[in-house]
């Protein structure tokens, strides 16, 4: 069986465990059912996701014309503290920045490798908390627009950490946390016209990730340094594809390049 198309970040489905899917132009797959199946990938071109043409990505599945032009790649992405549709201020496209960033938003911690803080849209809850291998998380505030969001977590992240240890996540070397005393600790930090948002009442999630074996090293695949890659898929994690000999690949991290995949046994 034989797959082809652009990468994108896999598609996911909360469950005991969390269903992973892998979308083309004219078909999917369902990964979980290829666990434990040796799969061939090999890098054919590159095709950017916004002009789609063969172009170098540069970021976020982008080439890099598109990547400093489109809307859907401003700093304030990466930086909600930087949106300003809340004041009628365009960045790139303000009718698309006040589509995204005038909803609401959920500040939260997780715990994937260690308890961080971060920002995600209401309507991602809990695909972002997945996206980061996260196997708990509870959120802290739900907020009116991203701006709200971003200063909660630039203040909070003085006290609290806001990035993944990726290998330590893909190896599950991780520690159970009271998230909810965590929260309770940090409402002290929270900018005060933020603080009207606080949830008090709420619970951790927890998530259950389809993982056979975890790695005891990582070695991470770079398809566009390694253009032809085998191996025996043994977990999903995050957006990441684990392997038997310990190779990592993370999906949306080479989105934008066209593969071809194959499903040997």
């Amino acid at each position: 069986m034989q797959y082809e198309g652009v990468l994108r970040k896999m598609q996911t489905e909360i469950g005991q465990p969390i269903q992973y899917y892998m979308v083309f132009e004219n078909d999917f797959l369902n990964v979980n059912q290829i666990l434990n199946k040796e799969i061939s990938i090999n890098f054919i071109k590159y095709q950017c996701l916004n002009c789609g043409l063969d172009k170098p990505i540069y970021r976020q599945g982008f080439c890099k014309s598109c990547f400093f032009d489109i809307p859907s790649a401003g700093d304030w992405i990466m930086r909600p503290e930087l949106s300003t549709a809340h004041l009628d201020k365009e960045d790139r496209d303000l009718a698309y920045e006040k589509k995204v960033q005038l909803q609401p938003h959920i500040v939260y911690l997780a715990n994937s490798s260690n308890v961080k803080v971060g920002v995600t849209r209401k309507s991602q809850v809990p695909t972002r908390w997945i996206d980061q291998g996260a196997h708990e998380a509870i959120e802290i505030l739900e907020v009116p627009n991203r701006y709200l969001a971003g200063i909660t977590e630039v203040a909070l992240k003085n006290h609290v950490g806001d990035k993944t240890n990726w290998r330590t996540m893909l190896k599950n070397e991780i520690v159970d946390e009271n998230l909810v005393d965590w929260r309770t600790k940090l409402k002290q930090y929270i900018p005060e016209e933020a603080l009207p948002y606080f949830i008090d009442a709420n619970t951790e999630t927890h998530l259950d990730f389809p993982v056979l074996r975890y790695p005891k090293k990582v070695k991470s695949l770079n398809l566009s340094k390694t253009p032809s890659y085998t191996g025996t898929l043994i977990g999903i994690k995050g957006q990441y594809l684990l392997f038997s000999d310990d190779t990592v690949f993370n999906v949306r991290s080479n989105e934008g390049l066209y593969i071809s995949m194959r499903i040997n046994s």
